[in-house]
């Protein structure tokens, strides 16, 4: 709970277990663990009791450790305690920040992002556990929020100086439910760890960067320099598929795939032993823009253009049901990291190109198929029906946790206006019993060359030739699909298709394509119709979010 703002006063005493000092930063601080002999110890006056012990943090490679320093609103701050919490697909620390003036806050590290959070008393009329639905609405205090993640946690370890005491039993479960609204950049965030019946601790906060909280005192690497641009110079282990070795440059990865064998691995409790993996069948069609290649975009129409490199790559379709007639599609996101604003995701489909980002917030339901962010109006797309979504094939490392096969139901909307579109997508994962997740993603379309500006790429190529950008009349992907209709409908009437009735799609997409396959079953009599729909427009957030 927040202090009510003064000056903090440092207190000693013995570990009642080994003797080791145990020094309090505050004096509002109730628990801290021995930095020695790790025992969960309770302040009761001026003595300490040992309540239970705390087990072995693991390294996570966050660039966070106790002690590191930094301002927020003005105030100074620095971090004296961890909860590192576990859950079915991963895990997340949050940081004890102590203000000078002896405020307590929440530095919650997840994903790669961060959000600064303060408790607050709870209002009235929050729900109970059982009674929290994914993607309800709730009005409290007189703000309206959505339920956007929902997660069974447990707290796994506990390190340094703390506003509360730790869980006594460290395997019990509690839900932790991750609260959006439409009005402000606010996450709220409702934790059940208490009885039965009881009140849930109720917080709220704001997204940060650690550049924006002028972070000091970060842990360094092997060369001594600070980790604060999330790499990971020098930490490698072996691919537990094939022995070679992997190298991954984020710390805030949890899935790496090996560039020899394409096994996706699991690093999301370190570079141990007996890292869980996949294997995937290599795809011999190289992504249009490889991995690691840098190039300037500009997030928002007329903005700034940042540098982003390519770190991840993603091929995904869309599942039609088996009674229906809609046709497949396939595209592919690359996943973009830039050191002050994170992650994006450059997604290229048959309609062309765009840039998204998930979102913070929640836009709000205006009915008959619109939601609104932002003061604009957007329209769902394909009749507002949703669609499952599917990853067929990674390349690099990424933020969450993989799985095979992983699904994901999908929304489209969109906003034409003073000559561009804006879109926004609305993606939900899991299900009961694991993290159940809704993220949005906002972004907009690019034209091809803009594309191949940024990041240098030759404008012959085929598939940057699918132009993007709005136009008047059916557009200038529906010309463009039907001329290739009609000229396809005339050499199978000539006949001279005979070598390869699938042509087109090979040269735009490549003979190892999903595309081209496809094509090439259809054509052998199997049934499978290949579509020209875009697919989603948003990037995949993967369990997580801001706990």
């Amino acid at each position: 709970m927040a202090s009510s703002g003064t000056p903090q006063r440092r207190w000693q005493a013995a570990c009642p277990n080994c003797g080791a000092p145990v020094e309090f930063a505050s004096a509002a601080s109730a628990s801290a663990v021995c930095g020695f002999c790790r025992s969960t110890l309770l302040r009761e006056g001026e003595s300490l009791r040992k309540i239970g012990a705390s087990a072995e943090l693991f390294d996570d490679f966050s660039p966070l450790q106790l002690g590191a320093a930094g301002r927020y609103a003005g105030a100074a701050f620095s971090l004296v305690g961890r909860l590192q919490l576990s859950y079915a697909e991963g895990s997340w620390n949050e940081w004890h920040a102590l203000f000078d003036n002896g405020r307590s806050a929440w530095l919650s590290e997840d994903n790669g992002s961060y959000v600064l959070g303060f408790e607050a008393p709870p209002p009235a009329g929050l729900p109970q556990a059982h009674e929290l639905v994914l993607g309800a609405q709730l009005l409290l205090a007189g703000q309206a929020w959505t339920v956007s993640t929902l997660t069974l946690a447990r707290q796994a370890a506990a390190q340094g100086e703390l506003p509360h005491a730790p869980l006594a039993d460290a395997q019990r479960q509690f839900l932790v439910a991750e609260l959006r609204n439409n009005s402000a950049d606010e996450v709220a965030s409702l934790e059940y760890s208490g009885p039965p019946g009881s009140a849930p601790n109720w917080s709220l906060g704001r997204p940060v960067r650690l550049a924006e909280l002028a972070m000091s005192g970060l842990r360094e690497d092997a060369q001594g320099e600070a980790i604060s641009s999330k790499t990971l110079i020098g930490k490698t282990c072996e691919c537990p598929s094939c022995g070679a070795a992997l190298a991954p440059k984020l710390d805030s990865s949890q899935s790496i795939v090996c560039a020899q064998c394409h096994a996706v691995v699991d690093i999301s409790k370190g570079l141990g032993q007996d890292l869980a993996h996949y294997t995937q069948q290599a795809n011999t069609l190289e992504p249009l823009i490889s991995l690691g290649r840098s190039g300037t975009l500009a997030l928002v129409a007329g903005g700034p253009a940042l540098p982003w490199q390519v770190v991840g790559y993603l091929e995904r379709c869309d599942l039609p049901a088996a009674d229906s007639e809609d046709e497949q599609s396939f595209w592919r996101e690359y996943l973009l990291y830039n050191r002050s604003e994170g992650f994006a995701f450059l997604v290229d489909t048959n309609e062309g190109w765009s840039l998204v980002r998930p979102l913070t917030g929640a836009p709000k339901g205006g009915g008959n198929n619109t939601v609104e962010w932002q003061g604009r109006r957007f329209k769902a797309l394909y009749g507002g029906e949703s669609y499952a979504a599917q990853i067929t094939y990674v390349l690099g490392e990424f933020y969450w946790q993989l799985r095979r096969g992983e699904r994901a139901q999908i929304t489209d909307y969109e906003w034409r206006g003073e000559g561009r579109v804006e879109l926004l997508s609305r993606e939900q994962t899991g299900s009961k019993g694991s993290t159940q997740e809704i993220t949005w993603s906002h972004g907009r379309k690019l034209d091809a060359a803009e594309v191949a500006r940024a990041f240098k790429l030759a404008i012959s190529t085929a598939a940057l030739t699918r132009d993007a950008a709005p136009s008047s009349g059916h557009g200038l992907v529906f010309k463009v699909l039907l001329t290739l209709f009609i000229l396809f409908i005339l050499v199978m009437l000539m006949r001279g298709c005979s070598q390869d009735d699938c042509q087109s799609y090979k040269q735009s997409f490549g003979e190892a394509s999903n595309e081209y396959r496809e094509c090439q079953r259809r054509a052998s009599g199997s049934g499978v119709r290949l579509g020209t729909g875009g697919g989603s427009y948003g990037g995949y957030s993967g369990g997580g979010g801001h706990k």
